[in-house]
C-alpha cells in the first residue's frame, strides 16, 4: 500500500482516473452546447461566443463546470464522506432559505438571483442527499432491513423532497424518490422497489376507472392472494392491510391531483391519460415535440435546418425539450447515438460502483446512477409523450448552469472516489 501511495504521488491527480466516464461526460456536454445553439439560433446573433444568447451563456457554464470537475479531482476523496452530513445540512438550509428569499421562475420559487443568473439549490440538494444517504448506509451497524434504519434512510431522502415540493417544483421533488434503488442495493427486500412500480400503475387506474369499480377489483385481487396462500393469521393480516392501504391510496390520488398539483401539472396528466386533447393548451408542448422528432425521420433535417426549432414551435426547446431538437436535426440515428451514450454512462457507473472497496463509494455510485437515469428517462419520456411534463433537465445537455454544475459535481465526486478505491476501505 505504501508503494501504491508513492506511485500516486508521482503520477499526480489524474492517475487511475476513469477516462471512459470523462470522455462520455465531455461528449454529452458538447452535444448539449451544439444543440442549444441550434435550438435558439438567430441569424442576427450567429456568433458562438455571443454572451447575450443562451449558447454563449452555456459556454460560460461549461467552462465553469470543467473547472468544478478539475477542482473536485484535487480534493481529498475522504472529504466527501467525512463531511457528507454537513454538505447535506448546508443544502437543506439553502432549500429552506430560498422559499423566503428566492425568485419565482415558471411558478417555482426555488431560485437565488445572482446578477443576471439564477442558482437553483434543489439541483445541488440531490448531490447532498446522495452523499448523506451513502454515508448513513455505509455505517457498520446499519441494517436497512430493520425498520428503524429504513425510517432514517427514508427521512434522508424525503425531507429535502418535501421542502422542494413546498417550492412548487414537483418534478425536482419526485427525482429524490429514485434513490430507492440505493436502498435496494443496500439490502432492502424486493417488495419496496415492486411497490414503486405498482403504485404509479394504481394511481393511473384511480384517475381512469370509477372508484367503486377499482375498489371491487382490489378486493378480488386481495381475496385471490388470500385463497392461494397458506391462509394463516399472518396472511389474513397482510391481506387486510394491503386492501385498506390500496383503497386509501386510490382515494388519495384524486385529492392529490386536484388540490396539491398546480393546474398546469394536473392538465398535463389528463392529457397524457387521453382524458383531455387540448393540443393548444396543456398538450401543446408534447404535440409539437412529437411533430419535431417525427419529422427528423432516419437521418434528420441537418444542422440548423429544423423548422420546428427554427420557428420556435416547441416551447422550452433549449431546456426541458432539448431532445426534440436532436430528433429533428439528427433523426433516429442521432437520437439513438445520444441514448447509447447515456446507456454507456449508466452501465459504466454501475460497473465502477461494484468494484469499490468502500461501502460509501459503492452506495454513492448507485445514487449517482439513480439520479442521472431518472432525469434521462423522464426527460426523454416527456418529449415522447410517455410521461407527464414535469420540467426536469436532460443531464449535461439541457441549458442551465445549476443543473450542469450539480451533475458535474455529482459525477466527478464519484470519479474521484473510484480513483482512490484501493485506499478507501
Amino acid at each position: 500500500m505504501e508503494n501504491y501511495r508513492k506511485v500516486r504521488q508521482d503520477k499526480g491527480i489524474f492517475y487511475r482516473i476513469d477516462w471512459i466516464l470523462v470522455a462520455i461526460y465531455l461528449g454529452l456536454i458538447l452535444i448539449g452546447w451544439v444543440n442549444i445553439y441550434a435550438a435558439v439560433y438567430d441569424e442576427n446573433h450567429h456568433n458562438i461566443v455571443d454572451l447575450t444568447q443562451k449558447y454563449g451563456k452555456q459556454m460560460i457554464f461549461i467552462i465553469a463546470a470543467l473547472i468544478i470537475g478539475l477542482g473536485t479531482l484535487i480534493i481529498d476523496p475522504k472529504f466527501f464522506s467525512q463531511f457528507a452530513y454537513f454538505i447535506y445540512g448546508f443544502f437543506l438550509f439553502l432549500l429552506i432559505l430560498v422559499i423566503f428569499s428566492g425568485r419565482e421562475i415558471a411558478g417555482s420559487k426555488g431560485w437565488f438571483a445572482i446578477g443576471g443568473f439564477g442558482i437553483q439549490p434543489a439541483e445541488f440538494a440531490k448531490l447532498g442527499t446522495c452523499l448523506a444517504l451513502a454515508k448513513y448506509l455505509s455505517t457498520m451497524d446499519v441494517d436497512i432491513r430493520k425498520i428503524q434504519n429504513l425510517f432514517v434512510a427514508s427521512a434522508i431522502i424525503l425531507f429535502p423532497a418535501l421542502i422542494v415540493l413546498l417550492q412548487h417544483d414537483t418534478g425536482s421533488a419526485i427525482v429524490f424518490l429514485a434513490l430507492v434503488i440505493v436502498l435496494y442495493r443496500a439490502g432492502l427486500t424486493g417488495i419496496v422497489p415492486l411497490a414503486f412500480l405498482v403504485l404509479p400503475m394504481l394511481g393511473i387506474l384511480a384517475l381512469m376507472i370509477p372508484k367503486l369499480i377499482l375498489v371491487g377489483i382490489l378486493a378480488l385481487v386481495v381475496l385471490g392472494y388470500y385463497f392461494f396462500s397458506d391462509r394463516k393469521i399472518r396472511t389474513i393480516l397482510i391481506s387486510i392491510v394491503l386492501f385498506f392501504s390500496s383503497v386509501g391510496f386510490v382515494f388519495s390520488v384524486n385529492y392529490s391531483v386536484n388540490h396539491i398539483l398546480e393546474p398546469h401539472q394536473r392538465n398535463r396528466i389528463y392529457v397524457l391519460l387521453g382524458q383531455d386533447t387540448d393540443l393548444k393548451g396543456a398538450g401543446y408542448n408534447v404535440n409539437q415535440s412529437l411533430i419535431a422528432i417525427g419529422s427528423g425521420k432516419l437521418f434528420g433535417k441537418g444542422f440548423l435546418q429544423g423548422t420546428q426549432t427554427k420557428y420556435n414551435f416547441v416551447p422550452e426547446q433549449s431546456t426541458d425539450f432539448i431532445f426534440c431538437t436532436i430528433g429533428e436535426e439528427r433523426g433516429f440515428v442521432g437520437s439513438a447515438i445520444v441514448i447509447l451514450l447515456y446507456m454507456g454512462l449508466f452501465v459504466r457507473i454501475l460497473l465502477l460502483a461494484e468494484r469499490q472497496r468502500s461501502r460509501f463509494g459503492r452506495f454513492y455510485g448507485y445514487g449517482v446512477a439513480s439520479i442521472l437515469f431518472f432525469h434521462f428517462a423522464i426527460n426523454i419520456g416527456m418529449t415522447l409523450g410517455l410521461v407527464p411534463v414535469i420540467g426536469i433537465p436532460l443531464p449535461f445537455i439541457s441549458y442551465g448552469g445549476s443543473s450542469l454544475w450539480a451533475f458535474t459535481l455529482l459525477l466527478f465526486i464519484f470519479i474521484r472516489q473510484d480513483s482512490y478505491r484501493y485506499e478507501l476501505i
